[in-house]
């Protein structure tokens, strides 16, 4: 029965904080959704930058527009809620962790969004314009004229965006692979090369298919592989001496109860009459 209670209690907290989740998402939502117009045009920017002097973006279709501005708003209400859902989920969970657990989960949680936010960044910054002059440069070539539909660019930016934000969180799957003891950073070195030939594949199929992309994917996720080794080999020193101070100190805490439970007072050991604090009777005289 109180099985049954404690589960029933767990999805109840459960609810609650999905509950929580959804309401700051939806919060959000409506927001994002009011300035969704700002934020397409601000992740527009390196389209308008790529593209010909004069030479605007269109919508093909008064519908596009609109499910564009919506997976705009629902995406940055998410992205922004992030935190918020992870700290639930962490609230969650907490609980039931070990306290060395609790220690290597929070990091973790932290630098999965950090990765996430620097992928989104780099793929903004470098990639989509570096992408959009090189397809223009194309159509330069054939003396036509651009009209970039602004819905495909969104489908495009997501999907690097999404490439992007997934790749950088290679060096936290290593600091957890790990952490775990399910490979050390031997093994990670050893399959170096194996890594490089699968960085380019990952690349080719997280990426659309344009070799400039694939290359400003695949490069740093090389040097990501190489972040995470450096890292996991500083978390596995950092938790090793974590444990050996606990372990030191679980000692000392040993170590001082032993030696109170065998320190005995003064004339404990005495005979009975000693224990009752006579004095024991002289011996007779001769």
């Amino acid at each position: 029965m109180a099985q049954e209670e404690s589960f029933i209690s767990h999805l109840v907290e459960l609810r609650d904080r999905l509950i929580k989740s959804l309401v700051v998402v939806l919060v959000l939502f409506g927001v994002c959704f009011y300035f969704s117009s700002d934020i397409m045009r601000f992740l527009s920017l390196p389209l308008y930058e790529a593209l010909p002097p004069g030479a605007k973006p269109v919508f093909l279709a008064g519908e596009g527009a609109f499910f564009t501005l919506t997976k705009v708003a629902f995406l940055s209400a998410l992205l922004a809620a992030l935190p918020w859902v992870l700290y639930q989920a962490w609230a969650f969970v907490a609980p039931g962790l070990y306290e060395h657990e609790k220690r290597f989960a929070l990091p973790l949680i932290f630098s999965s969004v950090f990765f996430l936010v620097v992928g989104i960044g780099f793929a903004y910054l470098f990639v989509l314009p570096a992408a959009y002059k090189f397809f223009f440069s194309f159509v330069e070539g054939t003396g036509a004229e651009v009209m970039q539909d602004l819905q495909k660019y969104w489908d495009f930016t997501l999907a690097i965006f999404f490439g992007f934000g997934l790749a950088f969180e290679v060096p936290v799957v290593e600091m957890l692979l790990v952490k775990l003891g399910m490979v050390t950073t031997t093994q990670l070195r050893e399959v170096r090369r194996y890594v490089i030939v699968g960085a380019f594949i990952a690349a080719a199929i997280l990426t659309p298919p344009d070799v400039l992309s694939q290359f400003m994917l695949a490069i740093p996720l090389i040097l990501l592989y190489e972040l995470g080794i450096f890292l996991a080999g500083f978390l596995k020193a950092y938790s090793r001496d974590k444990a050996d101070e606990d372990a030191a100190q679980a000692a000392a805490g040993a170590a001082a109860g032993g030696e109170a439970a065998g320190s005995v007072p003064t004339g404990s050991a005495a005979s009975p009459a000693g224990a009752q604090g006579t004095p024991p009777s002289d011996p007779p005289k001769a």
